[in-house]
């Protein structure tokens, strides 16, 4: 602690006097690889933009690809220690993140702005925050993926397509979602998706559009519906407290601006994404479809339950009003 307050007073005097310091380097978590849109123009940028702001007093040393911790993992290893920061998929901490899991909820956000919009509005403050400070950690900033459609090797519209179908899911939220359309959901991290697929193991899957190019999904999958709203996910940077709370109040607010900025320019630049893949994928020979307003239809009425029954599960007395609260802000 000594050498971690020396270097926050170097941090302190580089910020007010442009003066280079003696830099410190936190260690960083991430279960993405480098290549991933979300490393590419989230995690990746923050990182440099915060360097570049504290005249390199604040460095980072970036463990990629589950490289220091599993995905599920990522938490409990910023609250003991051994990292300092983590990027977090709220989605495989629902254990002790139950009320972040509400982003999975189907059919709320259309776009990774707006449901971005929302999830950094509930991270200032509320009971999101709160829970993630329970942990011993501080978000810094949150921002979430475009809304999940379904890739299979058939196409699925109706409910009763996806009857007995081994689905993939990110959490408990999304698994509830799968199974009210009478699949079965089967929550397996990002990376390890490709050969579940490659081999049988899954029948289809939920991933947002602008991550698939990371996974290299569309190699193994023939259809990819491109309208559905199947949930969401999302992603929380965080710093052990102790840390965080060390730090200057012109450091902290320059981490927060700058997380921020970067939510917002991560969400635009997946949003953006979508339809250039879309195009690609069209060219590959994968059938990439709207589906009707029938089957919209259908499959709405079909998930109606998915978020009373959320609440209902958690047995929590906060998870109505957050229910209400991200109903409301990702209806703006």
């Amino acid at each position: 602690m000594k050498t971690f307050n020396a270097f926050v007073s170097a941090a302190v005097l580089a910020l007010a006097t442009g003066a280079p310091a003696l830099a410190e380097t936190l260690r960083l978590g991430d279960f993405q690889s480098t290549t991933h849109i979300v490393s590419v123009e989230g995690t990746t940028k923050w990182m440099a933009a915060v360097e570049a702001a504290t005249g390199g007093a604040i460095k980072f040393e970036h463990f990629p690809s589950q490289q220091a911790a599993k995905s599920n993992a990522q938490l409990d290893a910023v609250a003991n220690g051994i990292l300092d920061a983590a990027l977090l998929g709220a989605a495989y901490h629902a254990d002790v993140l139950p009320l972040n899991s509400v982003v999975g909820l189907p059919g709320y956000y259309g776009s990774a702005v707006q449901g971005t919009v929302a999830l950094q509005t509930m991270l200032k403050d509320g009971p999101l925050r709160d829970e993630i400070l329970a942990t011993g950690v501080t978000p810094i900033y949150g921002f979430v993926l475009p809304p999940y459609q379904v890739l299979a090797k058939k196409r699925l519209g109706m409910p009763t397509d996806w009857d007995g179908l081994d689905v993939r899911t990110s959490g408990s939220t999304q698994s509830m979602t799968a199974r009210t359309l009478g699949a079965v959901g089967i929550s397996i991290p990002g990376p390890e998706v490709y050969t579940a697929v490659e081999r049988g193991r899954l029948n289809a899957i939920l991933f947002p559009l602008a991550s698939v190019p990371g996974y290299k999904l569309n190699e193994v999958v023939s259809h990819i519906s491109t309208n559905g709203s199947f949930g969401g996910y999302s992603f929380v940077m965080v710093v052990r407290s102790d840390l965080f709370d060390a730090l200057s109040p012109d450091v902290q607010a320059t981490m927060l601006k700058l997380g921020d900025e970067t939510a917002a320019h991560v969400a635009k630049a997946q949003d953006e994404s979508v339809s250039g893949l879309v195009e690609e994928w069209k060219a590959q020979g994968i059938e990439t479809y709207q589906m009707s307003d029938d089957e919209l239809a259908a499959v709405a009425t079909a998930l109606q339950p998915v978020s009373a029954d959320w609440a209902d599960r958690l047995k929590n007395d906060q998870a109505k009003a957050v229910l209400d609260a991200y109903g409301a802000l990702t209806s703006r």
